[in-house]
């Protein structure tokens, strides 16, 4: 009997310990299809911006017309462009990823946590498009103007291509970053890391936090910009705690 009870105790073991392996499997299977699915999308949108790269290099260039530019090298343009195409594909590709990250999860959510996966999505492709409008339009302009007036009456600006494509590229990139904070936040709320009070009770923290993550994250070393992303910082946080006040209750 003993011996019995014995053998079905391991043959359950064993079973349980092959569905576990077998579900242990899946859930790497899915990640590979979403990375595969990521990385497509992202040589996708390279390609794409690489093709249009003459057009998106005129765009970053108009903010500042009176402005001449030379390169330093015969290959110095066509690396330009390459990462000007990098960054573009991987600023589009952030919501893309955020809602890739939150399908995998998905498994683990409630039907009413799930449904916010869609609203999510939408919202973070807007504050991509935000992010990029706030930097061109706000961050940009208010840094180049402080640079030229500050050395108007003793230098004339003739500015390295390279280095202006580099600045501005880092200034779209820590943007587009910093416009999802809202989402992270969310992400965290929904899962029951923090809650949308606790985070507003850290507003102190919060504020000296957006002083200095603005100053590093700002590629250059005015303190307009930096007040600015800053600004920019304690804005999105603060939404981000809001909307998830509304969505969880707390």
């Amino acid at each position: 009997m003993n011996n019995i009870f014995k053998f079905n105790f391991n043959k359950q073991y064993q079973f349980s310990k092959i569905l576990s392996g077998f579900s242990f499997n899946i859930h790497l299977i899915e990640l590979k299809q979403r990375i595969q699915y990521l990385i497509g999308f992202f040589l996708i949108i390279f390609f794409l911006a690489f093709y249009e790269v003459k057009v998106i290099v005129q765009i970053l260039e108009s903010p500042v017309n009176n402005i001449k530019f030379f390169q330093l090298s015969p290959g110095e343009y066509f690396i330009e462009t390459v990462k000007i195409a990098f960054y573009s594909a991987l600023i589009i590709i952030s919501p893309f990823f955020l809602m890739q990250l939150s399908l995998f999860i998905s498994p683990g959510l409630t039907c009413k946590e799930k449904k916010l996966i869609f609203p999510l999505t939408i919202v973070s492709v807007i504050l991509v498009f935000l992010s990029l409008e706030f930097a061109y339009f706000c961050l940009i302009p208010a840094a180049l103007n402080f640079f030229i007036l500050y050395s108007f009456e003793v230098i004339e600006p003739l500015w390295s291509f390279s280095e202006y494509c580099d600045f501005v590229l880092l200034l779209f990139f820590t943007t587009a970053i910093i416009f999802q904070v809202p989402i992270f936040q969310i992400i965290l709320g929904i899962f029951g890391f923090v809650s949308g009070t606790k985070m507003i009770k850290l507003w102190k923290y919060i504020f000296l936090s957006s002083v200095i993550i603005g100053a590093i994250l700002t590629p250059s070393t005015d303190p307009i910009t930096q007040l600015l992303l800053s600004g920019a910082i304690i804005i999105l946080y603060f939404l981000g705690a809001g909307v998830l006040i509304l969505i969880k209750g707390s």
